[in-house]
């Protein structure tokens, strides 16, 4: 976890240095957070031979439509960073009720998962993952949350 504090923190550091453009850096930034991620999910999850295959399985479909939903978001603070400076009331609404849906999509993933979880391994260890992913995004959140400027 320590590692993927680090490498979040580095990114954000490195923000526009080294990137060619936005986007590329976007998807590097993606990249390399999907593998600290998995290695933080390993470790944190200290799965038996047994349950590995499963989890990652579903790991993996799960972390799939997470990429979709995180994509909206991406593309919504894009769309706020575009508008910054010519903000209006109207486009401010627009940006607010797009972040609340994405909520909503992930609040509702993140349900439907669970359940699929707990059908492969006991409460305990899938309370420990999504435990582990709330971290992880918490840490993405706060890095965000750090670099996106509040409405003037």
């Amino acid at each position: 976890m320590k590692n993927l504090l680090i490498g979040i923190a580095f990114l954000f550091v490195a923000t526009g240095v080294f990137a060619q453009n936005t986007n590329d850096y976007l998807e590097v930034t993606r990249d390399v957070l999907k593998t600290e991620k998995k290695a933080a999910i390993a470790e944190a999850m200290q799965l038996s031979e047994q349950e590995s295959g499963p989890f990652w399985a579903l790991y993996n479909e799960y972390n799939e439509k997470m990429y979709v939903v995180n994509t909206k978001l991406v593309n919504t603070i894009k769309d706020y960073a575009n508008n910054y400076e010519k903000m209006t009331d109207e486009k401010a609404t627009e940006i607010w009720n797009e972040s609340m849906k994405i909520d909503t999509e992930l609040l509702k993933l993140e349900k439907t998962y669970f359940k699929k979880f707990l059908k492969i391994m006991p409460a305990t260890k899938t309370v420990r993952y999504f435990q582990a992913e709330n971290k992880i995004k918490n840490l993405v959140d706060a890095n965000l949350a750090l670099e996106i400027p509040l409405f003037q």
